[in-house]
């Protein structure tokens, strides 16, 4: 998605799913663990790298939702938005990992507070997205949510797919 010779702004991984728990806060003294979790879908990946704007976020989002990347049950491949499916946001700073020597190094990430800033906008424009399509189709009845990790956290992520159909894109 970046032009030739550009430098991209963010990474994401697309993963279509049958169903993902991803646990957003560990359990804690007398707290059990707390879990979202989305049923058929997509799940997202995302890294913001330095130079990302909120300029990059409508493409990023319109292309996301519109791949057709997700098979129906009719076996026909749609875009998540077509199938109608939820999407499971995961904020994924290993995505800009480069490695030197042994070592992983994220020196290209965004930093952490406009990382969370674009990163909210994100899943916010998602979701609007999303809810449209749904009501535009005429499966507007179908469970549709738009579910997210915690940016800046260490997750764990349990994921059911019928694949693996993974793909990577850069912004």
């Amino acid at each position: 998605m970046t032009e030739k010779g550009d430098s991209p702004v963010a990474r994401t991984v697309l993963q279509q799913c049958l169903q993902a728990r991803l646990q957003v806060r560990p359990a804690e003294g007398q707290s059990d663990a707390q879990f979202v979790q989305i049923h058929r879908g997509m799940v997202i990946y995302i890294c913001f790298f330095r130079g990302a704007t909120d300029d990059v976020l409508p493409k990023m989002v319109s292309t996301l939702l519109n791949l057709r990347l997700c098979e129906s049950t009719s076996g026909k491949m749609v875009s998540v938005s077509e199938l109608p499916g939820s999407l499971l946001i995961v904020p994924q700073a290993t995505l800009g990992g480069r490695n030197k020597g042994r070592a992983m190094q994220y020196h290209n990430n965004i930093n952490k507070e406009e990382g969370l800033r674009l990163y909210s906008k994100f899943v916010s424009l998602c979701e609007k997205e999303l809810v449209a399509a749904a009501a535009a189709s005429a499966t507007s009845g179908a469970e549709v949510t738009v579910k997210h990790g915690t940016y800046g956290n260490r997750q764990v992520l349990q994921l059911d797919t019928n694949g693996p159909y993974t793909h990577l894109m850069d912004f």
